[in-house]
């Protein structure tokens, strides 16, 4: 039995996009270098055939890793959750940092999807644990380890 992980609809259509491109254009070229690479002569001492096959081994330990990140996917649509009001997973938050006045927008997101320069956060991260539950215009307490930092909840959206 798999352990289901949560990814938000737009993270789950984002790996199968990737899939097919990994299967039906990146797959076919790096079989077609391989088989030109073949045509080289000795395999022994063919560089290019060397890394065909690397490359090709990249590829299908990635369609593998995809194939079982979808497998397991528990999707969460948040347009969906009637849930309004406070924040869930998969909800963008706009927050005010109380000492500095810098705004931060994050998604909150599975493991998977996080991309901190996508502006997308780890449900696990502390940030994500701090906001989950809460309400607009709630501060919340964010313990990192240069010290704690206060944040203003000044909107939830779920887009």
């Amino acid at each position: 039995m798999f352990n289901k992980v949560p990814m938000t609809l737009r993270g789950f259509n984002k790996l199968k996009s990737e899939l097919k491109k990994l299967k039906y254009t990146i797959r076919p070229c790096i079989v077609k270098a391989i088989s030109d690479a073949r045509q080289l002569g000795d395999l022994k001492e063919n560089a290019e055939y060397h890394s065909a096959r690397e490359e090709q081994s990249f590829c299908e330990n990635r369609i593998c890793e995809i194939e079982n990140k979808l497998l397991c996917a528990q999707i969460i649509d948040v347009t969906k959750i009637p849930y309004k009001g406070i924040v869930i997973f998969g909800c963008t938050v706009t927050l005010l940092q109380m000492y500095t006045n810098n705004i931060f927008v994050y998604t909150i997101v599975g493991d998977d999807e996080a991309n901190y320069k996508e502006y997308s956060i780890s449900i696990y991260s502390p940030v994500s644990r701090a906001l989950i539950g809460r309400k607009k215009n709630d501060i919340i307490l964010v313990k990192t380890p240069s010290g704690s930092v206060e944040y203003l909840i000044k909107k939830i959206e779920y887009i």
